[in-house]
């Protein structure tokens, strides 16, 4: 029996960054199959302006992140993208990742996804770059020899524009209905008992507590 986790998540949010090496921990556990499933929580209505306040509000909620999973935030990212201005819109980093999940062989979606959602992460709080920039977000993609993905990012076709907007309807209504309060969160899909599918939510607290004792605990679940 393999545990199906699906994972709430936004590019731009930074303890899903801060989540990186669970995740990847989980993807790689042949009893657990790993989905990512943004929700657009910073694009749209979501997405707002970087100003003053809010980047040392988010430089502030970065050094919590970074002391509790290690997890880098250089003073590149502080300088040149939180100073810097600009928006907070994870809507262009959503819709590279739904590129990739289009052009990929389905036994490969979820493992290319998840690299390029940690390029993604890396060009914003290591490298500094602009993960809000379609031309940079191609870039990062050639980067990974993922050029199919990195062709309709520089020019997003309707198809590919739709899917995203499908993509993050999909993960905020999964968020209603299971009560998430905020990303990341798992929502875990099991039958331990053979009496039918069983769903629940685990709070984003699992992904940075002992990663040992969260994986066993989604064998047994």
């Amino acid at each position: 029996m393999v545990t199906q986790i699906t994972c709430l998540l936004d590019p731009l949010c930074g303890w899903c960054y801060g989540a990186a090496p669970a995740l990847s921990r989980l993807a790689a556990d042949p009893g657990l199959s790993l989905s990512l499933q943004p929700t657009g929580l910073f694009a749209g209505d979501g997405a707002r302006p970087m100003d003053a306040g809010f980047a040392a509000y988010a430089w502030s909620n970065d050094q919590r992140i970074a002391g509790l999973t290690g997890q880098p935030f250089t003073e590149a990212y502080r300088r040149n993208v939180l100073e810097a201005g600009g928006m907070f819109d994870s809507g262009p980093a959503t819709l590279a990742l739904t590129a990739v999940r289009l052009t990929a062989p389905a036994e490969e979606q979820t493992a290319r996804e998840l690299a390029a959602l940690h390029a993604i992460q890396k060009l914003r709080y290591v490298d500094g770059g602009n993960n809000a920039s379609l031309p940079a977000l191609a870039q990062v993609l050639d980067g990974f020899g993922y050029n199919s993905a990195a062709r309709r990012v520089e020019s997003p076709d309707q198809a590919l524009q739709e899917a995203c907007r499908d993509r993050m309807t999909q993960g905020r209504r999964l968020m209603a209905a299971y009560g998430a309060n905020g990303v990341p969160a798992l929502i875990v899909t099991s039958d331990a008992t053979g009496r039918g599918k069983r769903q629940q939510l685990l709070n984003a607290s699992a992904l940075f507590d002992d990663t040992d004792s969260l994986i066993a605990r989604l064998h047994a679940a």
